[in-house]
This record gives structure tokens, C-alpha cells and sequence, in this order.
């Protein structure tokens, strides 16, 4: 299936890279369609709406700058997307970039919940009041993983990959789960 997109011009996507929101994403309910796109810089990737080529987000896999992290969502939303085990899980967190990319934040408290076995991902709130929307990357890397920021590309603003190369999936296997 061929996309237009806000960092690659229009490309060929698989399948697989496609996500269906059902109820949109907050401030974004309108659009619902949306594929997942590796950028150059791991450990980013691009959440593109299929609908509207100038809306796309940076996603980071929150569990890599808060290990502890879990979504602690409503099981009923899990359900409304068709979860039914810990493996059909994988969770992302938009980023937001400032100026400064130094200091990037994370939403972690509506974190994006997809089904991986069908595609279907919802925006939730989270139930913990310990996540914020406002989670400093590079802060909370640098307290619970210092070892990570040493050579990590999480110090530069994601972009996309480098021209000509085809953008891929998440690997599903390195994304973070429910507990």
C-alpha cells in the first residue's frame, strides 16, 4: 500500500505497519488510520496518519528511559482492543521536542496501547498517578540507565531514515509489554 508521509515523501508500507485507532488520538479523534515508521535514530519511530500527511508523532518505547514502566490502563480498554495476553501487547509514548532537544519529553501518562496480533491501538490514560505527561527522556535515562546515554541517539532529535531507505515495522520483539 502506497502513504504519503510527513517525513518520507509517498512510500510502499506493509501490512504489518498499519494501526487502526478506533476512537483517534487525543485532540486527533477524526483521524484513525495511522502506520508505524522506523526513524534513523533509534530508539524513536514515526506514528503517521494514513488521512491527513501533515499529522505525524514521534513514538519512543517507554520501557527504554523507565524500566519500570507499565501503562496500568483500564483491563476494559485492553479488551476493547482485543487483548488477550501480555504478548498481544505493545505500548508507545509520544514525544514531544522542544527547542532544546535535550530536553524532550515523553507523554507517559496517555500512553498508546496496540493489539500487535490485529493492529488495533487505543490511547489511554493511565491509572497511576506517578506518570505524567511531561517525563524529561534524558533525565530519567540518565537516573535509571546511565549506561544508555552514552553513544545513544536518544540525545539527538529523531528524524527520519535516511533517504531511499525503506522505512520498516517496529520490531515487535523489542517492544514494550504490559506486566
Amino acid at each position: 500500500m502506497k502513504v504519503r508521509t510527513k517525513a518520507y515523501g509517498e512510500i510502499e508500507v506493509e501490512d504489518r505497519q498499519l494501526v487502526r485507532f478506533h476512537r483517534g488520538l487525543f485532540g486527533f479523534e477524526g483521524l484513525r488510520d495511522f502506520v508505524i515508521l522506523d526513524a534513523t535514530q533509534q530508539p524513536f519511530y514515526w506514528l503517521q496518519s494514513t488521512e491527513r500527511v501533515e499529522v505525524a508523532f514521534v513514538l519512543i518505547d517507554p520501557v527504554f528511559f523507565r524500566p519500570d514502566y507499565t501503562p496500568d490502563v483500564d483491563p476494559a480498554e485492553l479488551t476493547e482492543i482485543g487483548i488477550e495476553s501480555p504478548d498481544d501487547v505493545l505500548v508507545f509514548s509520544i514525544v514531544t521536542i522542544p527547542p532544546s532537544a535535550q530536553r524532550m519529553t515523553a507523554n507517559l501518562q496517555g500512553p498508546l496501547v496496540l493489539n500487535r496480533r490485529t493492529h488495533v491501538g487505543r490511547q489511554s490514560i493511565s491509572l497511576n498517578p506517578r506518570w505524567g505527561v511531561r517525563h524529561v527522556i534524558l533525565d530519567e535515562l540518565a537516573q535509571n540507565n546511565p549506561s544508555a546515554i552514552t553513544g545513544s541517539s536518544a540525545t539527538s532529535s529523531p528524524s527520519p531514515a535516511a533517504p531511499g531507505s525503506s522505512p520498516a515495522a517496529p520490531d515487535p520483539s523489542s517492544a514494550a509489554r504490559t506486566s
